[in-house]
């Protein structure tokens, strides 16, 4: 049966190596099930409730992927669309959470027409690729920031903005220093392609910090138990503010937007790396099961809003399955499996402590970098607005503001140079959009 609905003799693989395959994917983006809580407990909301929700949304939007596709690929919370879920949107912009589920619900909602219609490719084909490269990396460098700082490595400066925090406890190694470690061990193991290295790292500096004082006992509090139910998902659950976009429509148009493009590119990005390692392309090179792909992606976001969790995206962490001998679908339902299997051990996930999980912050922001070598350093015209945007996406402490501004300054670069043929009109339309937001914003 399994044969016959997976097609698995047809894509040359076996029951065992799916199972084993879905396992090594979940345990390589098992780390989320620690940093997601963590970051959005920031913005007020229960983070016992909020691993129960991640959980479940992983399972769900990585079971609609291996139902609608039979793809290889699992789904969970997007990394970027998280920290500018709590950093820009709650703390940033003091928007309260059940408002930005609301914006995150919508915004799915849009995706799912755009995965129906094709308007996605108008959007895809309207932002230059140097701006996607700048969004990427930016991105990266965010994350990279909020793991530098949740750690303590990097503290505020009342002269400098920022400077390095105390790394050390007298002579015993502090939370910053802890992080530090395992950010080098994490780099050692993936060097060395051992699977599941950033949550190996994670237990690892876990376990350490057991045994080294922190402000209130040791570092990692000791856990309640090893098994126990999960908690429930009430505090978060259908707690969106359904309207709150329409009664703030000035400010969440801007942040839509910015959640629907960055969330476009990740999943677009990422499916189509995964499937092409997984030889799932065509002739052509496309993905035959794009649109159903992105519309399990985009169903998710909605239903994760429901549930209580920032936009999900396709996990780039699949290609560790699929190096395992992933092919179908049948992977993710394992992978799915695990995510739920993974709830009843919530006493020991929710006593890792920041300076664990600030390892799998600083290396995802390292690796989402990496695009910036596919620029033509070359062509200033090119690279100046990609590197401007990567450097104020951290730099303002905002996704949307830096997407903005990166979008205006490559419109403005083309059109004095006269190369304005080259914009695409949406582009355009968007940047002069942005620019009527800044100047209202700022008084003028």
């Amino acid at each position: 049966m399994m044969d016959r609905f997976f097609r698995l003799g047809e894509h040359n693989t076996s029951v065992k190596t799916e199972v084993i395959a879905g396992i090594t994917t979940f345990a390589a983006m098992a780390y989320i099930l620690v940093v997601h809580p963590d970051m959005l407990a920031k913005t007020g909301m229960d983070q016992g409730a909020l691993l129960t929700a991640t959980a479940i949304i992983s399972a769900i939007g990585t079971l609609l992927m291996a139902l609608l596709t039979n793809y290889p690929i699992a789904i969970a919370p997007g990394m970027g669309l998280n920290a500018f879920f709590t950093f820009g949107i709650c703390l940033g912009m003091n928007i309260p959470w059940q408002g930005a589920l609301g914006m995150v619900f919508w915004t799915g909602i849009l995706f799912i027409i755009l995965s129906l219609t094709g308007i996605r490719k108008l959007i895809i084909k309207a932002i230059p690729d140097t701006l996607k490269i700048g969004i990427q990396a930016g991105i990266g460098l965010f994350i990279a920031v909020i793991g530098l700082q949740n750690s303590g490595i990097i503290v505020d400066h009342p002269a400098t903005l920022i400077t390095l925090g105390p790394l050390s406890n007298g002579w015993l190694p502090n939370p910053a220093s802890l992080a530090l470690l395992g950010t080098v061990f994490a780099v050692v193991l993936m060097v060395n392609r051992i699977p599941g290295a950033i949550l190996m790292a994670i237990l690892t500096i876990t376990v350490v910090g057991l045994v080294i004082p922190g402000e209130k006992g040791t570092i990692t509090p000791v856990p309640d138990g090893i098994l126990g139910l999960p908690d429930s998902i009430a505090p978060v659950f259908m707690q969106v503010d359904w309207l709150y976009p329409i009664r703030h429509w000035q400010s969440a148009w801007l942040i839509i937007v910015t959640l629907l493009f960055v969330d476009l590119f990740d999943s677009m990005g990422t499916l189509i790396a995964v499937s092409r390692r997984a030889n799932l392309v065509d002739g052509n090179g496309d993905l035959p099961k794009l649109s159903k792909a992105l519309l399990a992606d985009a169903s998710a976001t909605s239903l994760g809003a429901c549930l209580g969790s920032s936009p999900v995206t396709a996990y780039i962490e699949s290609a560790t399955g699929i190096e395992a001998g992933g092919r179908t679908g049948l992977t993710s339902i394992v992978t799915a499996a695990c995510f739920i299997i993974a709830l009843f051990f919530a006493p020991l996930i929710l006593v890792i402590p920041a300076a664990a999980t600030a390892p799998a912050l600083i290396l995802v922001g390292i690796l989402m970098l990496s695009g910036l070598r596919r620029l033509d350093w070359t062509d200033l015209s090119e690279t100046a607005p990609c590197v401007l945007t990567t450097l104020l996406i951290p730099m303002s402490f905002s996704i949307a503001n830096g997407v903005a501004l990166g979008c205006v300054s490559y419109c403005a670069v083309m059109v004095i140079l006269g190369r304005w043929k080259k914009l695409h009109w949406l582009l355009i339309v968007l940047s002069l959009l942005f620019v009527l937001k800044f100047a209202f914003a700022s008084g003028g």
